[in-house]
């Protein structure tokens, strides 16, 4: 249930089939060359809502604005800071608690760590306030990890490589403008890098050439599965 398409009604009378909301994070973001800003947003929302077909579960409208630490310097990032997206997850997650939902499943598109880190703190947070509630937090990176083996031939694809790529040329094909070279970037270990540029000048972390709309057709399928079971999981969750 898309809460941007369904009515008030419709509403009330979902919550008869289910507690359990679906919030997707995503960044509008460089990714490379050949994919759009936009990529992590689209991907996760339509994670989500192929994840509803499979299950009842309310899906709310995406957060499009992530931290982008690594990529801020790259043309087109658009970044919030972690006190604004942690401030932005407690207010959704609280308003959505006060409409009668009880299980949160917060999944990014975009799985930079200092913006999954932000995610996680205020959900931890919310734990403590929020009575009766239950928490699920995740990056779409989690789920590809989680792929039976030989499903991605790129190792440490993570960011515009095969894996996005894949799923872009299936969900939007008519949005991926050729592609861009393989990169696997290395920043300095411990030192903050003032000039990220110097250290990632292509904003691609893979090999995009390894890409195929099939693959990323299969890979949604099979994360929309994992996804419906991690709600399963979450909503039988005692501790």
């Amino acid at each position: 249930m898309l809460l941007e398409e369904i009515t008030m009604e419709q509403f009330q009378k979902g919550l008869e089939l289910t507690q359990s909301v679906i919030v997707p994070f995503g960044s509008v973001e460089e990714h490379g060359l050949h994919l759009p800003l936009g990529t992590d947003t689209i991907h996760v929302y339509e994670l989500a809502r192929l994840t509803a077909g499979l299950r009842p579960v309310f899906v709310t409208a995406p957060l499009w604005y992530g931290l982008c630490r690594s990529t801020k310097q790259h043309p087109g990032t658009v970044g919030i800071s972690s006190e604004t997206l942690k401030a932005v997850t407690k207010d959704m997650c609280v308003s959505l608690y006060d409409q009668g939902l009880r299980n949160f499943v917060l999944i990014s598109g975009h799985a930079g760590g200092t913006h999954m880190a932000s995610i996680l703190d205020a959900a931890d947070r919310l734990t403590e306030t929020l009575q009766d509630s239950r928490f699920a937090v995740l990056s779409v990176l989690d789920l590809v990890a989680m792929l039976p083996e030989g499903k991605v031939d790129t190792p440490g694809d993570a960011h515009a490589g095969e894996v996005e790529t894949s799923l872009m040329k299936h969900l939007r094909p008519e949005w991926v403008r050729g592609t861009s070279s393989r990169e696997f970037p290395s920043f300095p270990r411990f030192i903050i890098a003032r000039n990220k540029l110097k250290f990632w000048p292509g904003g691609v972390w893979g090999d995009p050439a390894r890409a195929s709309s099939e693959k990323g057709k299969e890979i949604l399928e099979l994360e929309a599965q994992m996804l419906s079971d991690i709600i399963e999981e979450l909503e039988n969750f005692q501790d």
